[in-house]
């Protein structure tokens, strides 16, 4: 009999994914463990893996078809059967010229603009073309067309005319319009669609209201400077993200609201402190935000949490986070400082009750033991649910991350 391979339920919240590329084609030999497609879920960009050995037989979904959970979408046939050729037919992928690689996006963008994606070389991975490649093309196109207007030999004679003078701002340009200057439509992708519908409806539910504190950053700055010379042989960064998350984590100890959830008529207080880190996605990836998650974040040292964090976000932006790589946070970090942003306020990733906006560590003039010197330091907004957490605590807890955070000291025992 076949086996029959369905759409998984990747994630506690996933309907339905897409299917961004199959990695085998029919007539392929797989085993227990092997990669078989590439699927994009509410949360991330998932690896589906075969659970049984056999040999391909169907593959049902095209590349970039969204089908609900439990759809069948593939069939492996064991060793001694041949290959399925009967009811129900697959439905075949849309292929490019040649067999390459294409992304739904980029395939609709060549089509568009009339580009021969056997002309396009992949900067995807395994050479994938994406949007960025279809555009990148088109612009250099545009360029070379205008750079020939502009170059044409104006003819000898003199040419008089008694018509008006076109007036400069009317003047036609003399090339088309780069495509990020012309009007288009994208679909959103499965991921866009779910974090969108997620962040309004976090909006909407969850009665948000925000606090900020400054941190003076120059004691933890040179403990990471002092740590990262002695840790170098042993290839391991720490960053400064590594610090907060491991501050946040210790501060709930003291702050069990922060590890906690609103229940409707109860309040759930969590025993794992698992910290939740966003990262952000490439493009052909399918861009936004995933939150990878560090468990126990309060029994981890500060080598462990560099590890971990360094190993969900490599993977996150290469392959896609498993299932128990992105569940059960209890509170989350979102750190724009490293793309040198002041400060922001960001939006409470559901069922937790804050999130955590880190800021960069900026050098300015400061005021130390009553004197003006220069120094670094850190804005951070917690966003927190009003239904659990009150001001009070909010200006508790960040009393208590401020403690930690300026004496890192306490931050290796």
């Amino acid at each position: 009999m076949p086996i029959e391979i369905t759409m998984p339920r990747l994630s506690d919240t996933m309907e339905v994914g897409t299917i961004l590329h199959w990695h085998v084609k029919v007539g392929d030999k797989v085993s227990s463990g092997d990669l078989l497609a590439d699927i994009e879920t509410d949360k991330a960009t998932m690896e589906l893996q075969s659970f049984d050995d056999g040999k391909v037989a169907q593959l049902l979904v095209p590349e970039g078809n969204q089908v609900d959970v439990g759809t069948l979408i593939a069939t492996l046939s064991e060793e001694e059967e041949s290959i399925i050729e009967e009811s129900p037919k697959p439905i075949m992928p849309k292929v490019s010229e040649g067999g390459q690689r294409v992304s739904p996006v980029a395939r609709r963008l060549a089509e568009e603009y009339g580009v021969d994606l056997n002309s396009v070389q992949g900067s995807g991975p395994s050479g994938r073309i994406i949007k960025r490649d279809i555009l990148q093309l088109v612009d250099t196109v545009s360029e070379i067309a205008a750079a020939a207007q502009t170059t044409k030999v104006a003819p000898k004679e003199v040419i008089t005319s008694t018509a008006p003078v076109t007036p400069l701002h009317a003047v036609q340009p003399l090339a088309p319009t780069s495509p990020w200057q012309q009007d288009r439509t994208e679909p959103l992708s499965n991921m866009r669609q779910i974090i969108a519908s997620r962040l309004v409806e976090s909006k909407q539910t969850i009665p948000h209201y925000q606090v900020t504190m400054t941190f003076d950053m120059d004691p933890l700055l040179e403990m990471r400077k002092t740590l990262n010379e002695q840790l170098t042989k042993s290839g391991v960064k720490l960053s400064v993200n590594d610090f907060i998350v491991r501050c946040c984590a210790l501060a709930m100890a003291t702050n069990p609201e922060f590890n906690s959830s609103f229940g409707g008529d109860c309040i759930h207080y969590h025993g794992p402190v698992n910290i939740g880190i966003a990262i952000a996605l490439p493009e052909d990836r399918g861009g936004g935000l995933v939150v990878g998650t560090i468990r126990n974040a309060d029994q981890k040292s500060l080598r462990t949490i560099s590890q971990e964090s360094s190993y969900l976000s490599k993977k996150a932006r290469e392959v896609g986070l498993a299932p128990e790589e992105i569940g059960d946070t209890t509170f989350t970090i979102s750190n724009l400082g490293m793309f040198g942003v002041d400060n922001f306020t960001a939006i409470i990733n559901p069922p937790n009750s804050a999130i955590l906006a880190v800021g960069a560590a900026i050098e300015k003039p400061v005021v130390r033991g009553g004197e003006l010197a220069v120094g670094h330091e850190l804005s951070a907004t917690l966003s927190l649910d009003h239904r659990v957490i009150d001001g009070a605590m909010a200006a508790l807890y960040l009393k208590t991350l401020k403690e930690l955070i300026e004496n890192p000291a306490s931050l290796l025992v």
